[in-house]
C-alpha cells in the first residue's frame, strides 16, 4: 500500500500577536508518521498576496492526498471543521502587509463556492469519541483563512484530493491578554493531540474508501 501524503499548513501569527495556534499545532505535527501515513507541515503568511503562492508552492511539491488547513478563530471553543469557502476577500482587519481588500473575489470568474472535501461529519465524531469538543462550521469568515480555504478547493477541484478547513481556538497565552471579555482557549498539547487524532480519522477514511457518516451537522443559525 503506498504511503498517504498529509499536507498540513497552518498560518504566522497576525493582528500583532506573537503566536497563532494553527502553526504552533502544524509544525508539531511536521514529520508525523502515521500508519501508513507521512505528515509535512508548511507555514503560511498571513498576507493575501502572498499566501496562495505560498499554498501553491506546498501543494506542487509535496503533491498531497490530504490536505488539512489550520487556522486561527478567536471566540471559537472547539475544533470547528470548516464546511464551505466562499468566493470573496471582505477583510475586517488589515493583514501583516496592511493589505484589507474589500468585497473582492479569490478567484475573479470562479464559482461562488466550494465544499470540504473531507468527511467532515465523521471528522467531529472521531473527534468528539476520543474527547475532544468539535462541531461542524458553516462559516470560515472572509480574511486570509478563507481565501486559502477557497483556493484550495479551486485549485484541487477534480483531482480527488481530501481537503478542507479547521479552525482552531486561541491559546490560553493569548486568552489571557486579549482585550475585552475572556475568550475560550486550549493548551497547545491539547490541540496537537486533537489535530494528531483528526489526521488518523483521515487516514482511516482515505485508505478504507469510506463515505462521510450521516448525522447531523447543521445549525439553526
Amino acid at each position: 500500500m503506498a504511503v498517504v501524503r498529509i499536507l498540513v499548513t497552518g498560518f504566522e501569527p497576525f493582528g500583532g500577536q506573537s503566536l497563532n495556534p494553527s502553526w504552533e499545532v502544524a509544525h508539531a505535527l511536521n514529520g508525523l508518521a502515521l500508519e501508513g501515513a507521512q505528515v509535512v507541515s508548511v507555514q503560511l503568511p498571513c498576507v493575501f498576496a502572498q499566501a496562495l503562492p505560498a499554498l501553491q508552492q506546498a501543494l506542487a511539491q509535496h503533491r498531497p492526498d490530504i490536505v488539512l488547513a489550520l487556522g486561527q478563530a478567536e471566540g471559537r471553543c472547539d475544533f470547528s471543521v470548516e464546511r464551505v469557502a466562499i468566493n470573496v476577500m471582505d477583510a475586517r482587519i488589515a493583514d501583516n502587509a496592511g493589505a484589507q481588500p474589500i468585497d473582492a473575489p479569490v478567484v475573479a470568474g470562479a464559482p461562488a463556492a466550494y465544499f470540504s472535501t473531507l468527511p467532515i461529519k465523521s471528522l467531529v465524531a472521531g473527534l468528539k469519541a476520543a474527547g475532544f469538543p468539535a462541531s461542524v462550521s458553516q462559516t470560515a469568515g472572509t480574511f486570509v483563512c478563507n481565501q486559502v480555504f477557497y483556493a484550495l478547493q479551486h485549485t484541487l477541484a477534480g483531482l480527488g484530493v481530501h481537503s478542507g478547513f479547521v479552525h482552531l481556538p486561541l491559546l490560553p497565552e493569548q486568552a489571557a491578554h486579549w482585550k475585552g471579555p475572556t475568550l475560550p482557549s486550549w493548551p497547545a498539547h491539547l490541540q496537537i493531540a486533537a489535530a494528531q487524532h483528526a489526521l488518523a480519522v483521515l487516514v482511516a477514511h482515505w485508505q478504507q474508501g469510506l463515505a462521510d457518516a450521516a448525522i447531523s451537522g447543521g445549525s439553526l443559525n
